[in-house]
């Protein structure tokens, strides 16, 4: 493995790179290049969306706040994130690094606000990997009750996911794509079942055009569907996280980004209209509103197909979790490894295990944390889902957005002098929008937090405080680099692995 500094060629194109398809390991023990594709990189980010949560669980809510203008939330979120995509994926030719969101903040706004970022996604992605395990033990507990009448703590079966996780999580990567390749394609085909059932019963009176009738977006509750919609796409950018580890990753990266995100748009926008159809739409809004959660879909389920759909439904649910679980701990494991090959973290973080070419302890520093929040919950006899999952995961993902709107400005101050011969539509005009539009969607979730955390002001100003600090902090320690060693904050975030 060789160190490059930022010059104007893309990473794609330096000398020594294994030729594509090629798989290989740095002279320094990196990790293992050229392992996964474009369709690995999909089944990753879009597991860790975890399609049948969202449709079971979150577009219920967005219903009930949105009001029939759901399903046009979902497609305006994906239209902004494919803008934000042109850029960010534009930049992954320059720019390679597990450590994604903070390499390119750094590249494009300099490294002190580089490493403020840097620990706000090592904090955001390290936090949501226990709350959706949480949420795995809290469906698993339920469904094991109904089918056996055991009541088994939900923090055993929590437990139990998150050691499985971390045990995948130090085997070759392709294995974990593998596993989260087939709960992803059970979830869907259930979802589709779904759908093919109420199309097959209700024909066109399911389809209520007037959700895609943008005067549906004038309502009170608006800007908080926006933040919930929004909130389904987290893990998304995770594409670029994999591209030391990936095939010809100046192609597969973007190829595989935008694949996800507009399948995810798609499938939310169609899913979300489609149980409205079930019920009629003013008739389905008045049911989430009575009781917004899972039962709206389950329900539209067993209607239209059949009790046995609703049950592996309720199944799948904890598939879904167990998956976005290991996607989201893969994630994490190579932030905290990205951090600790800088020194920015302990640098035992950095090291890759021999055998294979994963960041095994940054995978065994993840499964400790994700253990002690866990054990955590369980002491302060928490709810895993309103609080554990539901807490941890809005620090997270107001976090991730924080990091989506500057990455989008990074992109933007990297190519403002030179566009390296790339539109100037994909690398100043759609970063600049979509640094806009996802700035004012942070703005809305900070002022409406509750509606994410379903939380007191005092909970919530808890919840809020450990972003601005651990930035803050960050931004202090390269401060520090700085001031005493020169050379070493001139290194920083500035690392793109090339194989030899």
């Amino acid at each position: 493995m060789s160190i490059q500094q930022s010059t104007a060629e893309p990473a794609a194109a330096a000398a020594g790179r294994p030729e594509p398809g090629e798989a290989g390991r740095g002279a320094d023990g990196g990790l293992s290049s050229g392992q996964i594709g474009t369709f690995d990189l999909v089944f990753f980010v879009v597991a860790a969306a975890a399609p049948l949560t969202v449709l079971a669980g979150v577009a219920p809510v967005a219903i009930a706040i949105g009001g029939p203008g759901a399903p046009l939330g979902y497609l305006i979120s994906g239209a902004l994130l494919v803008l934000f995509a042109a850029g960010f994926t534009a930049m992954s030719l320059y720019v390679r690094n597990a450590g994604a969101f903070y390499a390119y903040v750094a590249r494009g706004l300099g490294r002190t606000l580089g490493v403020g970022i840097a620990y706000v996604a090592v904090v955001s992605y390290n936090l949501i990997t226990p709350g959706v395990a949480a949420a795995f033990g809290y469906f698993a507990a339920g469904s094991v009750h109904d089918v056996t009448g055991a009541d088994i703590p939900w923090w055993v079966l929590s437990g139990i996911c998150v050691l499985a996780v971390g045990v995948l999580g130090w085997l070759r990567v392709t294995l974990s794509a593998k596993v989260l390749g087939v709960a992803l394609i059970l979830e869907v085909l259930a979802l589709l079942i779904m759908d093919g059932g109420i199309l097959g019963h209700r024909g066109t009176a399911a389809l209520d055009a007037h959700s895609f009738d943008p005067s549906t977006l004038a309502t009170g509750g608006i800007a908080g569907m926006f933040v919930i919609v929004i909130g389904a796409f987290t893990g998304f950018e995770a594409t670029a996280i994999y591209a030391e580890e990936a095939r010809e990753p100046s192609r597969t990266v973007p190829r595989a980004t935008f694949i996800a995100i507009g399948f995810l748009a798609l499938f939310y926008s169609v899913g979300a209209w489609l149980i409205m159809g079930a019920f009629g739409t003013d008739k389905a809004v008045a049911m989430a509103r009575a009781a917004a959660g899972p039962e709206l879909t389950f329900k539209a389920g067993e209607l239209y197909v059949g009790t046995w759909l609703a049950d592996t439904m309720h199944a799948l649910v904890i598939v879904s979790a167990f998956a976005a679980t290991l996607a989201f701990h893969n994630a994490a494991a190579r932030y905290l490894y990205a951090l600790g090959r800088e020194g920015l973290l302990p640098r035992r973080l950095g090291v890759v295990s021999a055998r294979h070419g994963s960041p095994g302890i940054a995978v065994s520093a993840q499964t400790v944390f994700n253990l002690l929040v866990i054990v955590v919950g369980a002491v302060l006899a928490a709810d895993p889902f309103s609080q554990v999952l539901i807490w941890t995961n809005s620090i997270a993902v107001l976090g991730i957005m924080v990091m989506q709107a500057l990455a989008a400005l990074a992109v933007w101050a990297f190519f403002r002098r030179d566009r390296r011969g790339m539109s100037a539509a994909r690398v100043v005009w759609s970063p600049l929008i979509a640094f806009a539009g996802l700035a004012l969607l942070t703005v809305l979730a900070v002022l409406h937090f509750d509606l994410l955390t379903g939380a007191s002001g005092t909970v919530n100003a808890v919840l809020l405080a450990p972003l601005p600090v651990v930035l803050a902090a960050g931004i202090c320690i390269a401060l520090r680099i700085r001031s005493r060693d020169p050379q070493r904050y001139a290194r920083l975030t500035n690392i793109d692995v090339e194989r030899d």
